[in-house]
């Protein structure tokens, strides 16, 4: 699924017209996004919770000619399936 699919099944479900159910969406986004940058975690009970998690910085090797090099630390986002949506895939 798509974001055009994604707006017109909220549209549906909602009532709201698809611009509504677009707005809604990438509001929804842009506040799940800002809380991330943030460092907050974002739980939404039933579905799951986004986090952030850090992976430190460490060596690495260069495939092509064996060469050592220094991998940088970085932040990812992270989610984990709440119990209700888990119960659901299964």
């Amino acid at each position: 699924m798509n974001k055009t699919e994604l707006v017109e099944k909220i549209a549906l479900g909602s009532g709201l017209s698809k611009e509504a159910s677009k707005k809604a969406l990438d509001a929804t986004v842009a506040a799940i996004k800002e809380a991330l940058v943030a460092g907050d975690k974002v739980a939404l009970v039933g579905f799951g919770t986004f986090s952030v998690t850090e992976r430190p910085a460490r060596e690495g090797v260069n495939p092509l000619t064996k060469e050592k090099i220094q991998i940088e630390a970085k932040k990812s986002a992270k989610f984990k399936a709440g119990a209700e949506l888990a119960d659901a895939l299964n």
